[in-house]
């Protein structure tokens, strides 16, 4: 391993650690003694907050701070970094305050002016797909903050134009086809549900419930959305139709392929027929079969519908 590569390492292994001695070092990166002393020194010179304690079985101590000690990253690792960073500018809120622009200009003030240069310019060559957020999810940080600390919230949500409030232990947060997700245990219902976080209006910690471990709740699986009288549906589709799935799908479906065939298997629970009826008029002729007739029938409804709308218009 090379001696950059492995002080960037070392950084990152001693970062969480209180204490530790020279043979620490020397079992991890199978070095010797005298290397271990020297890295420690150019530790020391890099800014890491590292001092020595004095003692017949000698250690060395780790201050600790806010701020991870700096690390050195490659060209190829700052390019990725900062492309990364970008496609912050997609959303109109993130879990975290700050600005993606001024963590931009942070960022480049950091560089040389050649990189800054080549950064620039492939800005203007290099383009990343993201879908664009426009809806403001403001109270997306104390989702998270939330969850990491294993609240149970109450929480308010408009739904059909009215405010509704639900109990809620919040456990996954996702991004997805232009909107912030999260997704929670209802301590009334005893069920999962997912709610758009640009429609919870409010959120309050509820101490009236005992919170559940975030391990517990997401070691539920894909089912515990399934209702009881949910309907299960396999779609045939064409090879061309696999990139629409991928592009977009949902935790109720999968893409399954038998003997060369593409098969788009999942449910939709009572209400939702709507909703999977457009779904797959997305996919238009690249549709082969559609089982059971009952999801046909939505289909061919929701046609009829959308045909008379547009007839009147």
């Amino acid at each position: 391993m090379h001696k950059s590569t492995r002080l960037n390492d070392m950084m990152i292994f001693l970062n969480d650690k209180n204490h530790f001695n020279l043979r620490d070092l020397m079992q991890e990166y199978g070095i010797s003694k005298s290397t271990a002393i020297r890295d420690i020194r150019a530790l020391e010179e890099m800014g890491m907050p590292i001092y020595s304690e004095p003692g017949r079985n000698g250690r060395y101590g780790v201050l600790k701070n806010k701020l991870l000690s700096p690390i050195i990253f490659s060209i190829d690792e700052m390019y990725a970094l900062y492309f990364a960073m970008l496609t912050l500018n997609a959303y109109a809120e993130t879990p975290f305050h700050l600005s993606a622009l001024k963590l931009k200009q942070k960022f480049e003030m950091c560089l040389s002016n050649e990189l800054r240069n080549n950064i620039h310019k492939m800005e203007g060559i290099l383009r990343f797909e993201a879908t664009k957020h426009h809806n403001s999810s403001p109270l997306l940080n104390t989702i998270l903050q939330s969850a990491i600390a294993d609240k149970v919230c109450k929480i308010t949500y408009i739904k059909n134009n009215s405010d509704i409030t639900y109990h809620i232990q919040f456990f996954d947060i996702s991004s997805s086809f232009g909107q912030w997700y999260a997704t929670g245990f209802d301590y009334d219902t005893k069920k999962v549900r997912v709610f758009r976080c640009d429609k919870i209006t409010g959120i309050t910690e509820d101490r009236s419930y005992e919170a559940k471990p975030i391990k517990e709740l997401l070691n539920f699986s894909a089912n515990i959305f399934q209702s009881s009288d949910a309907s299960n549906f396999e779609v045939h589709i064409l090879p061309k139709g696999a990139d629409l799935f991928y592009k977009e799908n949902y935790p109720s479906m999968q893409l399954i392929t038998v003997n060369g065939e593409y098969i788009i298997k999942g449910f939709y629970n009572k209400g939702e027929e709507k909703f999977i009826a457009d779904y797959f008029i997305s996919y238009g002729k690249l549709v082969k079969s559609i089982y059971p007739n009952q999801l046909k029938d939505l289909i061919n409804n929701r046609i009829s519908e959308m045909s008379q709308y547009f007839s009147e218009l």
